[in-house]
């Protein structure tokens, strides 16, 4: 089996370690580098890494800049940003210089695992049919709900939007589940994240009540192609879940 090759670029060194350990301990893994200085990262990044971690925060250059010149470049590596803001501007720079995920710190080393597992299981593979690479063209599903959920607002660091982003999955997969959000749905989302159905229920809740808070109404009619939703008007869980879902299995069938 091909291991990935991950490049860490972590200023805090024992969060550092943490993923060096936790990545080192896997078969399919190898740690091409760990380091805390950006300048350093952008030289380790020659050794071509199929994934990079990146801080936002390093020393002599920011892990802004080495996205940026790594994008210059024409690096291949996939990269996730990790950072202690919330702030939409940030967030938004990150994906628009490339980075597939941005993760909020505090954040485990199991966490960022998931996430490059995610990265690794959408890349496109020989054994692909042309139509399923067809479908990949408009990039992982993940990528395409994190993308929506942060042009319409809906920040990476509360509960609701892990919540969120497993139930559009999961109604994508099978249009039906939606059907039964309080039965199906709900229960499935806690039982993968360990809480109960209700906590679920509230946290996506809440997920979609803080993007129409933040008044994005037009972002979310562009996204939607219509004028879905009119001024303090919101969807419930289940209507939200179901139009990205129904949007998505659009997009892939184009």
């Amino acid at each position: 089996m091909k291991q990935t090759k991950i490049l860490i670029l972590e200023s805090n060194e024992q969060f550092a370690e943490e993923l060096r350990a936790y990545f080192a301990s896997r078969e399919n893994y190898s740690v091409t580098g760990v380091m805390g200085d950006g300048a350093e990262g952008l030289e380790a990044l020659k050794e071509d890494p199929d994934v990079v971690i990146v801080n936002l925060l390093l020393k002599t250059l920011d892990g802004f800049t080495v996205m940026e010149r790594a994008k210059k470049e024409g690096s291949k590596a996939a990269f996730i940003a990790l950072g202690n803001f919330a702030d939409d501007k940030i967030i938004n720079r990150a994906i628009a210089l490339g980075a597939r995920y941005y993760l909020m710190k505090p954040i485990t080393a199991a966490v960022v695992g998931d996430r490059v597992g995610e990265l690794i299981e959408t890349q496109p593979s020989s054994a692909y049919s042309v139509r399923e690479a067809e479908r990949r063209k408009f990039g992982s599903l993940d990528e395409r709900i994190s993308n929506i959920f942060i042009s319409i607002g809906i920040p990476p660091h509360i509960k609701g939007y892990g919540y969120l982003r497993e139930g559009i999955k999961m109604a994508v997969d099978d249009p039906q589940v939606i059907n039964n959000v309080t039965k199906g749905l709900y229960p499935v989302i806690g039982e993968r994240f360990q809480t109960t159905a209700s906590k679920v229920e509230r946290a996506i809740r809440h997920a979609i009540e803080v993007a129409w808070n933040r008044g994005r109404i037009d972002a979310v009619n562009a996204i939607f192609g219509a004028r879905v939703y009119i001024g303090t008007e919101k969807p419930t869980n289940s209507e939200f879940i179901a139009l990205v879902a129904d949007k998505l299995i659009l997009e892939s069938m184009v």
